[in-house]
């Protein structure tokens, strides 16, 4: 479904950009690990182009909060590729002091946190739109969060020191009304913007919390990160040409 896409996945080596590059790669797609963490990026290349044998993995290093980095990238893709088909939007940086409750978050880590990440958000949408812009096409899908949609669940984290911070619930809410905005904005270009809302990925959570979440699903409860592919690989392709503006949740039932 992706036969010849340049697609390029930030944080590409996280636990879900590595499902999504799987996804791309299996699809016939050419996966590009856009990644600030260059050891584990390049790690993560080399494994699954071993694994998969396949050399339709590429990596570069990039910094979504710096200008210089994302042009730095997208001109590195343009002289290999002379295209570049979809930007996914993965990537979540954040500072050392992010996941607090709600009365321990300082001022000054709320404007970071949500600064790193919904700045990045932005700063890469705009400069990868501008390049979409001039090659004609271009497709931008974004991972947002059922947290995004939905008020947090705050009773399934009782007796657990886990929580949804703050800034998550407001980055992700902004996400999705961005992906309308950029939508429209960018409307009669030729380039789509849509989002894809997850809900729990499964990652270690206690046992406890396990509990209380899967109650709230219909079938499965917390999430693989291979579940979202199927969702993925259908924005990234020709059979969502006109999906626009959009927001998919996989999520298993736990936002109704």
């Amino acid at each position: 479904m992706l036969k010849d896409k340049i697609i390029v996945i930030t944080g590409g080596a996280g636990l879900i950009g590595q499902k999504f590059v799987k996804a791309v790669i299996e699809n016939n797609g050419i996966a590009i690990i856009a990644d600030i963490n260059e050891k584990l990026g390049n790690n993560v290349k080399d494994s699954l182009s071993k694994k998969m044998n396949t050399d339709n993995i590429d990596f570069v290093k990039l910094d979504i909060t710096s200008k210089k980095s994302l042009r730095n990238c997208i001109k590195y893709l343009d002289c290999k590729y002379n295209k570049i088909d979809a930007l996914v939007n993965n990537a979540y940086p954040k500072n050392n002091k992010y996941g607090r409750h709600f009365f321990d978050v300082e001022f000054e880590d709320f404007v970071e946190n949500t600064g790193l990440n919904l700045g990045g958000f932005f700063l890469t949408s705009q400069q990868y739109a501008k390049y979409f812009q001039g090659q004609g096409h271009g497709n931008i899908i974004n991972i947002s969060s059922i947290y995004g949609v939905v008020a947090p669940k705050f009773e399934i984290y009782d007796n657990t020191e886990m929580t949804t911070p703050v800034e998550y619930a407001a980055i992700k809410s902004s996400m999705l009304h961005l992906t309308k905005y950029m939508a429209k904005y960018l409307k009669g270009k030729n380039i789509r913007v849509n989002a894809i809302s997850p809900g729990g990925i499964l990652d270690s959570q206690p046992k406890e919390f396990l509990s209380k979440y899967n109650q709230q699903c219909s079938t499965k409860g917390m999430l693989d990160p291979k579940d979202l592919n199927g969702t993925l690989i259908f924005l990234l392709s020709d059979a969502s040409q006109y999906v626009n503006g959009q927001n998919i949740i996989v999520d298993d039932g736990f936002s109704i």
